[in-house]
């Protein structure tokens, strides 16, 4: 099944709820869809791609407008309410942009409603094919036998399917290559533990829990022989991507095993570097609760960023549907 799809509107797996329950949800209107993308109901920088393409299709349907222009003018606030709702992945815009330039062409109500879903189908659609091709010239860096580290998840669920670094883990198992996995926790939220270890065991792939604390030992035990992990947006000079992945990164470096980054095309944003990025911080609920349960004082005080920058001197290569790049990274 796929993460997200179109079928009269938008719906999703809620991935706050696994692995405890599989839920599928409809976003009926661009303001459900906001929500979801802000509680993270659907995350992963290409899943937000398409996330972001269907809902100016779903702008295009959720109410009747008296003109072309009407519609064009709710097309044009809605896309930018929906791009804004996660500052740092860059695939949000990328697919928001994409549907609204195509959408903006249409010369009638219903010629924008056609052409936006069918640009959005294609987003998803492109999704993906271009995993596919991550994963096949990603896994050409996995021998048989190898142990791999990843962080956060890069699975299916961050994308329409397949994945991207775990994509790649994926076509080499495919491949027949026998492969084992360790899984990063990745706090605050666990995407590591709840969703990368959900997909990776349904998928009947070895893998191993770990907290974020035990990469320095694993990498000492020499346990681990390859990184792989994601990114939300790759900038001239470095890779932003889940807090903890900077962290990550140094102690790979310290012990020579190499760091994969693995992500499409859509990712790279090489007018910017990262002095120009904003990094999403998130809400301090997220640090002090465990569902319902306190894990600090109530009044302490709370820095709870989304994501972090790893310059390019710490990635060995970065991996895209269109081939593997190397240092130096002249893009």
């Amino acid at each position: 099944m796929r993460t997200i799809f179109w079928k009269e509107c938008i719906w999703l797996i809620d991935q706050t709820k696994l692995p405890e329950k599989e839920e599928i949800i409809a976003c009926r209107t661009v303001k459900e869809l906001i929500e979801a993308i802000k509680k993270l109901a659907i995350r992963g920088a290409p899943a937000l791609e398409a996330a972001g393409a269907y809902g100016v299709a779903l702008a295009s349907f959720e109410k009747e407008f008296s003109s072309i222009e009407e519609m064009k003018e709710h097309l044009i606030n809605s896309a930018r309410l929906i791009a804004s709702s996660r500052p740092t992945a860059v695939n949000l815009s990328v697919g928001v942009e994409r549907v609204l330039k195509k959408a903006l062409s249409g010369n009638s109500i219903d010629e924008v409603r056609e052409i936006a879903l069918r640009e959005a189908e294609k987003v998803a659609e492109e999704d993906v094919e271009r995993n596919k091709r991550i994963g096949k010239i990603g896994a050409k860096l996995i021998d048989d036998g190898d142990a791999i580290l990843t962080y956060c998840n890069t699975g299916r669920l961050a994308t329409v399917d397949w994945g991207t670094a775990l994509g790649i883990v994926r076509s080499a198992v495919e491949e027949g290559k026998r492969v084992k996995v360790f899984a990063c926790e990745t706090r605050p939220l666990n995407q590591g533990s709840r969703l990368t270890c959900y997909e990776l065991m349904k998928d009947g792939i070895d893998v191993t829990l770990i907290t974020d604390a035990a990469v320095g030992i694993l990498m000492r035990k020499r346990l681990v022989k390859k990184v792989f992990v994601g990114a939300d947006r790759i900038v001239q000079d470095g890779v932003f991507n889940k807090i903890g992945t900077f962290t990550l990164a140094i102690a790979a470096s310290y012990h020579r095993v190499p760091f994969y980054v693995a992500a499409p095309k859509s990712t790279l944003d090489l007018t910017k570097t990262e002095k120009d990025v904003v990094i999403e911080e998130r809400g301090r609920e997220e640090l002090i609760y465990c569902g319902n349960r306190l894990l600090a004082p109530k009044d302490v005080k709370v820095y709870n960023p989304a994501f972090d920058f790893t310059p390019l001197s710490l990635v060995s290569a970065i991996i895209t549907e269109d081939g593997i790049i190397y240092p130096p990274y002249n893009f």
